[in-house]
């Protein structure tokens, strides 16, 4: 074609990530019969597949889930859940989840015009943004005045309860699904802008190599730092699992918590400006998360898992009002929270339980909930700073993740291990925002 003057697109990225090599996603071994479910889903292997397919069981339970609340039954017309999506993911200026909705939404008929602004969409839609900012930002902050004002007789443009729970699960998905696009470091598809060129190609740069990342500026002195740490944890690990539960008051249980919570992690990274296809779908674009109890500040309400809880409380409500959605995410939440190879680095038969159980409540205490029995002492223990900067930045300010925040944690494990760690934030994080807006429709309907 390119003979008869026709330009001819090529694709800029050697992967789908610029931060694991393709060779190590492909070494990693997704079985076929994943990526085959992958494609008849979605109509082809996209890269989040291809570096979730690192862990087959998880990925079967994302995509039969994404399947059900895109394409469905359900009170939502099929544009609008898109629509919806790219609203969420334009919260965190993932342009990769937004060009992506885009095509879903035009490809179910929706009107080109309002991917433009949001303006051009109908007021029932942008009646949605207080919530999408405070689930994506700020989840704490919402209450069942909130709901109420969406779903009570008399409200205009008013949404009927199922209506609104799918489209709060749809926008919790994208926003944590963003944690997982900016954690893996995720290049664009090869149709997305910025995932093609027409220009021939640079002998002398490749911009999405990951060999020009910081983990291999000096290899020799960070692997032997990175066996070390191994072993450290390692170590601790085993004297975790070996401690008699120590006595300890609830007092000092909520201490450790609090010390936690407000431990500051600093994640402040400047990028350049999302462009526009991202901007002018967002709305106070200038709110963005805040620490949770900024020191010195009256922090909101702790939320104590023993007083709402998924297990006892949101996995009901969600299950009544969308059905069959409580079971989906709880299948995945248990896949999640229990996935395990029993090993950890260069060791094999490890068991990394208290490890994961480290990660999921760390999260959870960023978003300000607590679990009565659980010793935050050993989040201190398990998880070294870099890795906590990771996490809180990938948690909380997606779009600030960079390579270098990637390399710096956890330098001896392998890929897939980093990969089963987004996999623990971007769940955990979804659950959190889940909490706070189901709490606050249990009070609407009390």
């Amino acid at each position: 074609m390119s003979e008869q003057g026709v330009q001819v697109p090529r694709a800029l990225a050697s992967g789908p990530s610029a931060f694991i090599p393709a060779k190590e996603i492909l070494k990693e071994g997704p079985n076929q019969d994943v990526l085959i479910e992958s494609f008849l889903s979605l109509g082809r292997v996209d890269h989040i597949s291809m570096v979730m397919a690192m862990h087959p069981a998880y990925l079967c339970c994302f995509l039969k889930t994404q399947h059900a609340l895109l394409e469905m039954d359900g009170p939502l017309p099929r544009q609008w859940r898109h629509y919806i999506a790219v609203m969420a993911a334009a919260r965190h200026h993932c342009s990769y989840l937004v060009q992506q909705h885009s095509a879903g939404y035009l490809e179910a008929g929706g009107e080109e015009s309002w991917l433009s602004g949001l303006e051009h969409a109908p007021a029932k839609l942008r009646s949605l943004q207080t919530l999408n900012k405070l689930l994506a930002h700020r989840p704490w902050l919402i209450t069942q005045q909130h709901i109420q004002e969406l779903v009570c007789p008399g409200a205009e443009p008013r949404w009927s309860l199922a209506e609104l729970i799918h489209a709060v699960v749809l926008m919790a998905h994208a926003h944590s699904l963003c944690s997982f696009v900016w954690g893996c470091g995720l290049n664009p598809e090869p149709d997305h802008i910025g995932g093609y060129s027409f220009q021939p190609p640079s002998l002398s740069h490749s911009p999405h190599s990951p060999a020009h990342s910081p983990a291999h500026e000096d290899g020799r002195h960070e692997l032997a730092d990175g066996a070390v740490e191994v072993e450290v944890l390692m170590k601790r690990m085993v004297e975790l699992q070996q401690q008699q539960e120590e006595e300890c008051t609830q007092e000092e249980m909520v201490t450790r918590f609090e010390r936690e919570r407000s431990e500051s992690i600093p994640t402040a990274v400047v990028r350049g400006a999302p462009p526009d296809l991202v901007l002018r779908l967002v709305e106070e674009p200038e709110f963005r998360y805040e620490d949770f109890a900024p020191r010195g500040e009256q922090a909101p309400p702790t939320m104590r898992a023993q007083d709402y809880s998924w297990e006892d409380h949101g996995f009901s409500l969600l299950n009544r009002l969308l059905p069959d959605m409580g079971q989906l995410l709880d299948e995945k939440f248990q896949i999640v929270c229990n996935l395990t190879y029993h090993r950890m680095a260069m060791h094999e038969g490890v068991d990394t339980h208290t490890l994961r159980k480290a990660l999921w409540n760390y999260i959870h205490c960023l978003y300000g909930i607590r679990y009565d029995d659980y010793d935050y002492g050993s989040v201190n223990v398990l998880l070294e700073r870099s890795l906590k900067v990771f996490v809180k930045t990938m948690a909380c300010h997606p779009e600030q993740t960079t390579a270098r925040i990637y390399h710096s944690f956890w330098r001896h494990f392998r890929h897939s291990e980093k990969v089963h760690a987004n996999l623990i934030v971007m769940e955990a994080r979804l659950q959190a925002a889940l909490l706070y807006i189901l709490r606050a429709i249990t009070h609407y309907m009390r």
